[in-house]
């Protein structure tokens, strides 16, 4: 049987860690993603693609 998720049950610094990442990943991805488009590097493409995984993790509540 597969436990549920419940991000209620975290500790409370976890809690804030998570809702403070939660906060800049979007802007930490727009970031990203500009400095990408005009200094194009291997590096960058993989904390790109890095960071909206975090997004979307977060925003499905995976994490």
């Amino acid at each position: 049987m597969k436990r549920r998720y419940n991000p209620y049950k975290l500790p409370p610094w976890l809690r804030t860690c998570r809702a403070v990442c939660y906060q800049l990943c979007i802007p930490f991805c727009i970031f990203q993603g500009l400095r990408t488009i005009f200094f194009p590097t291997t590096f960058d493409v993989i904390l790109l693609s890095l960071f909206i995984l975090l997004a979307v993790a977060l925003h499905l509540e995976w994490i």
